[in-house]
């Protein structure tokens, strides 16, 4: 018997019963509650328009993308939208205030979707500078290209004191609506599904399958959806290593890997927006292969391992064996990801990393690199490069690498076609690809010949 999904939303219980999990939560809110504040503006997770916020047990709030998020990822949560921010008695809330008095409303389509990314960013009690209040508002965009007064008003309501969110309607056994979305809650349970439906898609953010059911209107018949296992979103580091599991989102992760790898800060700012880093996770953008996938070139240079378990038992196997082809993969048809690990840097190793696209925010690569060095009296003795955007799939760069070694940066330059012959496609051509990797190599020298200049390299 399927069971029933069932979260809060707005502060009270709802309980669906036969509903397609399949079902993008935009539409349900729009179609059958009424909900209609929450809009659609581009069906994939870019614009913003659709943004409503998570409210989680631990009390943090996190904006989502509710035109690619399935109603079955919404099971046990809790959803507040542009509707539910009045009072009781119909008042504005602060937030809502704060963008009337700033003028920032302007023709409105987007303005809902503003107000909860500003809802969210002022429950977490962030700092009101440029750099931050941008990052908050990169997964919303303004149609009447009017964002001074938004930003004011991101300004006025940083650090707003707002009451705990309530806590969601909990789940403790796994859940199979409708024989089509099953949900696990224990690694057991998972891989026993993963054997028994090896066709089912693996969900964990849905940031990329979502799409499937947004977009294309074409929902998948089978789902797993892993993001309730907990080993699956455990997040741990030791003195030598860190680990990051599949399902852990990156909003989740990206404390430990800015803490170890610092050129990350930048690099996660862009990988999405906001909304698409509460839900997106690193396994899933690693199972799905894709390659102009942001972190596989980053995790290639930091010489990453994943550990893959079945119901046969658990095997490690390093990142850079893991791809096989375009979107061919290593993983076995009744495995799934269960984390990714890395070594944390030594003393003397360095680690930047770099991407290239056609927009700075909200954008999928053209070019991404990651690079790990280790240097001695200015002399490079070791080194990693990934780069994505330049192959079929996320590649080491290994005659680069040697002869970066060996006869320094120009000839490590000259080696970039030995590695790759990309593809020519809307993103750019493989000759602008090619020109991105030698240039971007050049960057790196100068990172690493003046340390000093890093923050205006990194500006460029």
């Amino acid at each position: 018997m399927a069971d029933n999904i069932r979260f809060t939303l707005n502060d009270g219980p709802v309980e669906l019963s036969g509903v397609s999990p399949m079902t993008t939560l935009l539409d349900w809110l729009r179609e059958q509650r009424g909900l209609r504040g929450t809009k659609e503006g581009c069906a994939e997770g870019d614009c913003g328009a659709c943004t409503v916020v998570l409210e989680r047990a631990n009390g943090r709030r996190e904006a989502i993308n509710s035109c690619i998020a399935l109603l079955g990822q919404i099971d046990g949560q809790a959803v507040r939208t542009v509707e539910g921010l009045s009072g009781p008695d119909g008042s504005p809330h602060a937030v809502q205030v704060a963008m009337a008095e700033a003028d920032a409303t302007q023709c409105g389509f987007c303005t809902p979707g503003f107000v909860m990314s500003a809802y969210a960013f002022a429950a977490g009690a962030e700092k009101a500078d440029l750099e931050t209040i941008h990052d908050a508002l990169a997964g919303n965009l303004c149609r009447c290209t009017g964002y001074r007064p938004i930003v004011e008003a991101m300004t006025r309501v940083a650090g707003l004191s707002i009451e705990p969110a309530p806590v969601p309607p909990q789940r403790t056994g796994s859940a199979a609506f409708g024989g089509s979305f099953s949900a696990p809650r224990t690694l057991e349970e998972l891989l026993k599904l993963r054997a028994a439906h090896p066709e089912a898609l693996l969900l964990a953010g849905a940031t990329d399958l979502g799409l499937l059911a947004s977009r294309s209107r074409k929902p998948p018949a089978s789902v797993i959806h892993v993001a309730h296992v907990r080993e699956l979103t455990a997040i741990a580091e030791d003195k030598e290593q860190i680990t990051i599991g599949a399902a852990a989102t990156y909003a989740a992760a990206m404390p430990i890997l800015i803490a170890n790898y610092p050129a990350l800060r930048t690099y996660l700012a862009r990988l999405g927006s906001r909304q698409i880093r509460s839900l997106g996770t690193i396994g899933g953008n690693i199972g799905t292969a894709s390659p102009i996938g942001d972190m596989p070139p980053v995790l290639l240079a930091l010489e990453a391992s994943l550990k893959l378990v079945s119901v046969r038992g658990a095997r490690d196997l390093p990142l850079e064996e893991f791809f096989l082809g375009y979107r061919k993969t290593a993983l076995a048809p009744d495995e799934v990801i269960q984390s990714i690990s890395m070594p944390k840097l030594w003393p003397g190793e360095v680690f930047f990393c770099d991407k290239v696209s056609k927009r700075r925010d909200q954008d999928i690569s053209t070019v991404a690199a990651g690079y790990r060095l280790r240097i001695k009296n200015g002399k490079v003795e070791d080194v990693r490069i990934g780069f994505g955007g330049m192959a079929a799939t996320p590649k080491r760069a290994r005659h680069v690498e040697a002869a970066l070694m060996k006869e320094g940066f120009a000839a490590a330059v000259a080696a970039v076609p030995k590695d790759f012959q990309p593809i020519d496609d809307w993103r750019g051509s493989a000759a602008y690809r090619l020109t991105v990797a030698a240039n971007l190599l050049r960057r790196l020298e100068l990172r690493i010949a003046e340390p000093g200049r890093a923050v205006e390299v990194e500006a460029l």
